[in-house]
């Protein structure tokens, strides 16, 4: 089925650019809207699949866009998915902390809109099944064996990117780029090819766990999250416990604790 999309911005020559890119892919369907409630009528009226969204608009702005799209969302149907495109990249850590799909700079350069649309229809596979697992959820929590869904929760992904403080600035960097993720003293830390970052808006190990999780991150012990995509190689240690050595430039070595172990060899598979 195509991709039914709709690019809102209150500019016409930013719709056209973006609506002319989109024409090179047959699965993609586009229409416009130039205003924060244009682009309500619309979505209440139609169904979408993906709403491109500007930020800064007259009036409201894109979140509250997104905000109102996702509570008008009818029980058991999945709200559209938004990815906003702007011209400026401060609002980046706050699109992915309201759970936008992602963030296109404008201008949208072609390779950066495939892997984006590449990422959708990854996404809208996942929720095909979403509908009866909503409802089944809802039949559970009615009988008492659990809580109805909460859409929000349900609808946010882990996120391939991660907010650090670098050079003065908020960076958003891969996560792939991440070989592990320590507590140090009273921050977090990512170590990464570029040295030790501290994360962003991060002040514990259990935060950035459930940051990242639905990543290929593991907690080794109290205070290391460890990239299982960076281990260049493990072998057993004393006490049942595992020793591992990372792939970054320094080889660093990590002590994966007796009572994760189990765990540990469940996730890689061993």
């Amino acid at each position: 089925m195509p991709i039914r999309a709709l690019i809102v911005d209150d500019e016409r020559p930013a719709r056209d650019e973006l609506a002319y890119l989109l024409s090179a892919y047959p699965d993609v369907e586009a229409a416009e809207a130039a205003s924060a409630g244009e682009a309500l009528r619309k979505l209440a009226d139609e169904r979408f699949d993906l709403v491109f969204q500007d930020i800064q608009m007259p009036g409201h702005d894109g979140f509250h866009v997104m905000r109102e799209a996702q509570s008008q969302a009818q029980p058991g149907e999945a709200a559209p998915l938004f990815v906003f495109v702007t011209a400026f990249d401060e609002h980046a850590i706050r699109a992915f902390e309201e759970n936008a799909l992602d963030y296109l700079l404008k201008p949208v350069a072609p390779a950066r809109l495939a892997r984006c649309l590449d990422r959708v229809r990854g996404r809208l596979a996942t929720d095909g099944a979403r509908p009866l697992q909503n409802a089944v959820a809802t039949l559970l929590g009615a009988l008492g064996h659990a809580k109805p869904p909460n859409r929000l929760a349900m609808d946010r992904l882990p996120v391939d990117r991660l907010a650090v403080e670098h050079g003065g600035r908020i960076s958003l960097i891969p996560t792939r780029d991440v070989v592990m993720i320590e507590a140090e003293e009273k921050r977090i830390v990512a170590v990464t090819g570029e040295g030790r970052l501290p994360c962003h808006n991060m002040n514990t190990l259990a935060r950035a766990e459930e940051r990242l999780a639905g990543l290929p991150f593991f907690r080794v012990n109290r205070a290391v999250l460890v990239n299982l995509e960076r281990i260049a190689e493990f072998s057993p240690w004393i006490n049942g416990k595992y020793h591992l050595v990372m792939n970054d430039a320094d080889r660093t070595e990590v002590t994966v604790s007796r009572n994760r172990a189990r765990d540990f060899r469940a996730r890689l598979g061993v």
